[in-house]
């Protein structure tokens, strides 16, 4: 898209005003807030949204918008403000008024989902940078496969010293300036301020060179010269690569005694100081009060943006590509893909093919990728080991956007957070892989899935003290408990091929919560040889063998571990125990079944938990009278078949605990 060759500018400085005193209006009402930035950066977000960015309030996820990022989180009175000038149907000015609020839309930071023209949620800084590293590269990749006519936009971001600081930062620059994401422009509110006082406390870091090095276009303005930020903006979009502008700018600027203070950051700023800034401002109108000149301005922003979507769609109802285009953003096709699967799952029974799981994900992608068109694979430099390529997938570079795997390299966060952003933007199902060990370097971005409720997948692999000689530092214990306890994730660990298969289909057409697979190492015999066309991991926990009447113990494993209770399962019946065993491989899926399943699945004997990781989060499945066989310390090096036999995880330490139970 192209700016409007005739802009009103004489208005920015109004604009801008107007972006401060809601700022601090309301992080004033509610005692609570950041008002500095807001206030520091006006000038520069009244210039991009004035001449630059287009947006449409009465359409406000039309695909071909522009996307601006607050990186800078803290400061969500900003795009609070800009968004009720420009019209947003959601935001009023009594969502204004009651900033922070129980039952309001203006969170204490942007939380996508709950108010129009949040593209995503911010706050945990760096990850707002980086998501938009995501949308970026969803853009030229949606764009080498529809062309200009239907993709054509630009990713703006607002971020901060904060921003700039954390690690995943340079994860984002690096993968950004490598893959030539030209429509990323990144705003820096420069303005050397950290809550603990001057960024010279912290850091020495030239950041112009460190982006440079990173193959980006540097530029730094004052931040508070309409003029200069207006010529940057307009020589970032020119240029090839992406784009960190330093704005120079002062902190609560306009505040006459505080601005350029750390004490400005975090906290109101006071009635008095309040009465200084407006005579300061000039600004005579009371709190919560804008003259009808802001409004016509910010308005006129909005039918910019109106006319451009327009356009755009006029564009689209004429494409050849409008079908393909709009079911690319469309929700996957479960039908077709549960079609499909049921077939894979058949031929699967009748071969019973002993192989890993992260193999038998690999088996099941092939499906996946097959019937979904749109899938954007990836792994973190394990793409040998988690197996997250399939035939046909050519990777992803500035020279083909074309792609559809992305090597994203040694960047277990920054991978997370591009596929956030990636799902954020629609057009692809985005999947990335890496050891399950390192779900602590995602974890971040696994969480922020989890609340704005993106269905990314992460495939996990190398799940368990399975992977053998490489040792504790690679061997996750408490990982599978840690991930189990974020809400709105769900936690795959198959037990076979077929189970694997049916977790695939269920990540694949998700449509508010991300999956995480935990996937074998070690070679996993076919436990389900009999088909069925009933996706049966879709309940979260089932009866893979029941017992020969009533049962004296329920055995309960999930992936590497339900073929040791099997085989419990036969040591304890040559005794004339009757042992169910249950293959539980999501418990969130379970925890969601009505009371009389899970009574149904669970019986009322006793039950002996198996799982080579550690104890914790299975209580819900356990009850009182109960064991548990597993881990309670960290792993060793050595092969699988030795780690399992001194940790005691076999099936006679299982059939063992069960007996006791029974005395």
């Amino acid at each position: 898209m192209n700016a409007p060759k005739k802009i009103d500018t004489g208005a920015e400085a109004l604009m801008a005003t107007a972006i401060r005193v809601l700022a601090m209006d309301a992080v004033q009402a509610a005692n609570s807030g950041h008002p500095g930035m807001p206030m520091g950066m006006a000038d520069v977000a009244a210039v991009l949204y004035n001449r630059f960015l287009n947006v449409d309030p009465s359409s406000p996820t039309w695909q071909d918008r522009d996307r601006f990022v607050l990186s800078a989180g803290h400061g969500s009175m900003l795009i609070y403000a800009i968004n009720h000038m420009l019209g947003y149907a959601d935001m009023d000015m009594d969502q204004v008024k009651n900033f922070r609020q129980w039952g309001y839309r203006t969170a204490g930071h942007p939380e996508y989902g709950h108010a129009d023209g949040i593209e995503t949620t911010t706050g945990p800084l760096g990850q707002g940078v980086t998501t938009a590293v995501g949308m970026a590269l969803a853009e030229r990749m949606h764009n080498a496969r529809f062309g200009d006519d239907l993709v054509d936009h630009y990713t703006y971001v607002i971020a901060g010293d904060g921003c700039l600081m954390e690690g995943i930062s340079h994860e984002a620059i690096d993968m950004a300036g490598h893959w030539g994401l030209g429509r990323m422009i990144v705003l820096w509110d420069d303005n050397k301020i950290t809550i603990d006082g001057s960024t010279e406390l912290s850091t020495s870091t030239d950041q112009l060179a460190r982006f440079a090095a990173a193959q980006w276009h540097v530029q730094s303005v004052d931040g508070h010269d309409r003029e200069a930020v207006a010529a940057a903006i307009e020589a970032a979009r020119q240029d090839p690569r992406p784009s960190l502008i330093a704005c120079r700018t002062v902190i609560g600027q306009g505040a006459p005694n505080k601005a350029g203070s750390h004490k400005v950051h975090g906290a109101p700023l006071g009635a008095e100081e309040i009465a200084a800034t407006r005579a300061a401002l000039d600004w005579p109108h009371e709190a919560f009060t804008l003259p009808k000149a802001v409004y016509d301005a910010w308005g006129a922003v909005a039918a910019r943006g109106r006319a451009a979507r327009e356009g755009w769609e006029a564009r689209l109802s004429v494409s050849e590509q409008a079908g393909a285009f709009e079911r690319s953003i469309a929700a996957p096709d479960a039908g077709a893909l549960a079609t499909a699967m049921e077939a894979y799952k058949a031929k699967l029974s009748a071969e019973a093919p002993k192989v890993a799981t992260r193999k038998a994900s690999e088996m099941a992608l092939e499906v996946v990728n097959a019937t979904l068109p749109n899938t954007a694979g990836g792994s973190a430099d394990l793409t040998g080991s988690n197996l997250t390529v399939t035939a046909g997938m050519q990777p992803m570079s500035k020279d083909n956007y074309a792609g559809s795997y992305i090597h994203y390299g040694i960047r277990e966060f920054g991978m997370s957070a591009v596929m956030n952003g990636i799902a954020l933007h629609k057009g692809f199902v985005a999947y990335g892989g890496t050891f399950l060990v390192f779900a602590d370097y995602a974890r971040p971005a696994i969480r922020l899935s989890a609340l704005m409720g993106l269905p990314v997948t992460y495939v996990m692999t190398h799940d368990s003290i399975g992977l053998g000689e490489d040792g504790p530092t690679h061997q996750p214990v408490e990982h599978l408990a840690s991930l189990r306890a974020m809400p709105n994730l769900n936690v795959f660990r198959p037990a076979d091929v077929v189970e694997t298969a049916e977790c695939w289909e269920i990540a694949a057409t998700a449509s508010q919560t991300p999956s995480l697979m935990a996937l074998s190492r070690q070679n996993l015999p076919c436990l389900r040889t009999e088909h069925s066309a009933e996706n049966l991991v879709a309940k979260g926990a089932y009866v893979l063998r029941e017992a020969d009447g009533a049962r004296d113990v329920t055995l309960i494993a999930t992936g590497s571990e339900v073929e040791i209770a099997m085989k419990a399962a036969d040591l304890l019946a040559e005794e004339g125990i009757k042992a169910a065993v249950v293959s539980a491989p999501c418990f969130e899926l379970f925890a969601a079944q009505d009371a009389g399943y899970k009574a149904a699945v669970l019986g009322s004997a006793p039950r002996v938990g198996v799982e080579a990781a550690i104890e914790q989060g299975w209580a819900a499945l356990l009850g009182e009278r109960s064991a548990f066989v597993g881990m309670s310390s960290f792993g060793a090096s050595a092969p699988a078949e030795t780690l399992y036999a001194q940790f005691g995880i076999t099936p006679a330490a299982v059939a063992a605990a069960a007996k006791k139970l029974m005395k």
